[in-house]
């Protein structure tokens, strides 16, 4: 990543470009940060900040002249308060490729009454429900959004549904910043905050000291990325076998039970005369193998 700088402003490429605006060309240093930009003495109309790393829209000076901001393909998913008093000429915004979620993060551009055009293409946020319906209601301003004319059908439209208390109540509804699950976030999450646990510690030492070989500690490596602690699963593997011994258990002494029953009860039905058969059956055999 570049620090954006006094010197690199003015070592970036400069011209008049085709529709015969000064503009500044800053694309593809991988810039973090808006900063120092009064180093530009606001001399150019257009400036161009595509193919960075800038996360956060804010950080401006007051630059009078500058109509058109350029911010494809960075990260930014938050809009900075008060744009409107840095770039009071601000008339094209485009935030293709980024990284703003909800609709409630593009309402620090109801301010800027002078934005004519928008672009919100490949951002999370257009996916929402009502996206283009709610943004032209937020912002009248803006004519061209996502470079498609915005239509007096949909103005009429938008105006109808966020219209009244219900409408206003939608609108904010709609804007509320709401956390989407993402199967497996959560749990990442958890394990970030709470790290591992004293057993897993113990697991991960165990098992470093135990490889035997380099490629046997980058599959220990790899098992780490990937969130599972090396001699955990073989842990719950004998805890699961235990358990399976002792289910086990329990259900031979069970049938043994039921089987001791069974024969006390066979037992006690047997008559004497049965008894008196089965004792003659064994003196005759008996007699007959010559015992």
């Amino acid at each position: 990543m570049v620090k954006l700088s006094a010197e690199l402003i003015e070592q970036a490429a400069q011209y008049t470009n085709p529709v015969r605006d000064r503009e500044l060309d800053l694309r593809g240093y991988k810039i973090p940060v808006l900063e120092n930009l009064g180093a530009t003495l606001d001399q150019f109309d257009t400036i161009d900040f595509s193919d960075n790393e800038v996360r956060k829209l804010d950080g401006f000076p007051l630059l009078k002249r500058l109509k058109t901001l350029l911010m494809n393909n960075n990260r930014i998913c938050r809009i900075g308060e008060n744009l409107e008093q840095a770039l009071p000429s601000l008339k094209e915004l485009v935030l293709t490729s980024n990284n703003i979620q909800e609709l409630g993060d593009l309402d620090p551009l109801v301010t800027v009454k002078t934005l004519s055009l928008l672009s919100l293409l490949r951002n999370p946020v257009t996916n929402k429900k009502h996206y283009r319906l709610y943004v032209i209601n937020k912002l009248p301003q803006v004519r061209v959004l996502d470079f498609q004319k915005v239509k007096l059908k949909e103005r009429q439209e938008a105006e109808k549904m966020f219209k009244g208390k219900r409408g206003a109540q939608l609108a904010k509804d709609i804007a509320k910043r709401t956390k989407t699950f993402t199967p497996g976030v959560a749990t990442q999450l958890e394990k970030q905050r709470t790290g591992p646990s004293q057993a897993d510690v113990e697991a991960i030492k165990n098992a470093i000291a135990n490889a035997s070989s380099l490629a046997e500690v980058e599959r220990l490596k790899g098992m780490l990325q990937a969130g599972q602690i090396p001699g955990r699963d073989l842990r719950q593997g004998q805890g699961d076998m235990e358990e399976e011994e002792e289910e086990e258990e329990e259900e031979e002494e069970e049938e043994g039970a039921h089987m001791e029953a069974n024969m006390d009860g066979a037992g006690d039905g047997m008559n004497v005369g049965d008894q008196g058969e089965s004792y003659e059956g064994m003196d005759v055999e008996s007699h007959v193998n010559g015992s």
